[in-house]
């Protein structure tokens, strides 16, 4: 693990602390992250939290501070769910609600993990 890496406590992350944790993941994973990155492709247009247009490869924390929930209504998650099933984009979506900071850590983890299976593998 990078020094760089925020200490993970036992706690809900604020917006800044969960995307500065995954940025610092999936900078060690070796993906070029552009952080608000502007997406928009199949009829969607987002901001992701952190993106690598060249790998194709992401992520977004959704968080009540950012209003995040509005951006991403079911209508987004699934256009971009649907690219997802045809591998033709990675991208870890996380709800604060349903991870503290642990949580966050090992849902990255192991996104990055099969990502780097699939990417193997073609």
């Amino acid at each position: 693990m990078s020094d760089e890496a925020p200490k993970i406590r036992q706690a809900r992350l604020t917006e800044a602390e969960g995307c500065a944790l995954l940025k610092v993941r999936f900078k060690e994973a070796g993906f070029a992250i552009q952080e608000r990155f502007q997406f928009e492709e199949v009829g969607v247009s987002v901001e992701l939290d952190g993106f690598d247009p060249e790998a194709r490869v992401g992520y977004e924390y959704l968080t009540t501070e950012e209003g995040d929930r509005i951006e991403f209504t079911p209508a987004v998650v699934g256009a971009l769910e649907g690219q997802m099933k045809k591998g033709e984009l990675f991208l870890l979506m996380v709800d604060e609600r349903e991870v503290d900071a642990r949580g966050l850590s090992l849902a990255a983890e192991r996104f990055l993990a099969y990502v780097k299976s699939v990417k193997e593998g073609q």
